[in-house]
């Protein structure tokens, strides 16, 4: 595998050099709980406070609850998975804590930063793949790699040399002049992917990054993203494939209805089942199938 170019930050953390007015989230209210010190001065144990903190998010549609009131602690450098059924929340939770879905009530903060009071500082840390991924599908793959490196305000010569390896990391080298509207929808997730990684962000936020992705692509995918959170970036990933997240992950929290039922380490949840069972038996998704007698064969 091509390994992927991250700079990294002062404190030694892959990413841009934290911005220069990001000290302006001093002034935020402290998070509540154990996320008292995210905005401690300088000269605080910045590397021991969470990348991600969630407190309170609630948010609502039509009427109906979709996340209720959660808290959530991503730790530095952890490898956390989202899980759940389909309308759990997930989808809504990340779209919150990124900055693309304002909530109804609650915070976020990303290594110190709140995420709605300081938006630029935040998104600048973080790296993003959305549900649903609409992307500018006339550009080719290499323009919109390049364009989304631009964009975070890269000189023109590193994103060159990072679109050059990330397109050869993600084996699309040679769609590289194909336009991304005829992109099949795993070339899709992967141009998306590399459009998310190109500026080295602190935290990559993935949405289902494996849906439609064929398995050789899954595991070039899990090698980049364990050798990101080896070199001390922060993965957070929702995926229905309980297996995947087991093996890949070292924290795990489990969603359901807008609540979060269980949170912690992979081992902590799963509680010496594997966490496929672990999570039916938290979700309770079991059915009765004894109605079904007249799928037997004849």
């Amino acid at each position: 595998m091509t390994d992927v170019p991250y700079s990294s930050s002062p404190s030694g953390v892959p990413g841009a050099a934290r911005p220069a007015d990001s000290g302006a989230a001093e002034s935020s209210p402290a998070a509540p709980g154990g996320a008292e010190n995210l905005s401690a001065a300088p000269g605080a144990a910045a590397d021991n406070r969470p990348a991600l903190v969630l407190r309170g998010l609630t948010k609502g549609f039509n009427g109906k609850v979709a996340v209720n009131s959660i808290d959530l602690d991503v730790p530095s450098g952890s490898f956390y998975g989202l899980v759940g059924p389909n309308g759990a929340g997930k989808t809504t939770s990340l779209s919150m804590a990124t900055g693309l879905l304002r909530p109804d009530a609650g915070s976020v903060w990303v290594h110190g930063i709140n995420v709605w009071e300081h938006q630029l500082q935040a998104k600048r840390l973080m790296g993003i793949l959305p549900d649903g991924v609409r992307l500018f599908d006339r550009l080719s793959g290499e323009q919109l790699v390049t364009y989304a490196g631009l964009l975070r305000g890269m000189d023109r010569e590193t994103v060159k040399e990072r679109v050059r390896d990330l397109l050869a990391a993600l084996d699309l080298v040679k769609d590289a002049g194909t336009l991304v509207v005829d992109y099949s929808a795993g070339m899709t997730k992967k141009i998306a992917l590399a459009s998310a990684l190109i500026h080295a962000p602190r935290v990559l936020v993935l949405d289902e990054p494996f849906e439609s992705v064929d398995p050789v692509s899954a595991a070039n995918i899990r090698d980049i993203l364990q050798s990101y959170v080896s070199s001390g970036g922060t993965v957070i990933v929702s995926s229905h494939v309980m297996d995947l997240v087991q093996r890949m992950c070292d924290h795990v929290a489990v969603i359901a209805g807008g609540n979060v039922l269980a949170a912690g380490t992979v081992d902590e949840v799963r509680s010496g089942a594997s966490l496929e069972d672990r999570f039916v038996q938290l979700v309770g998704g079991r059915h009765e199938t004894e109605g079904l007698a007249w799928l037997r064969s004849s």
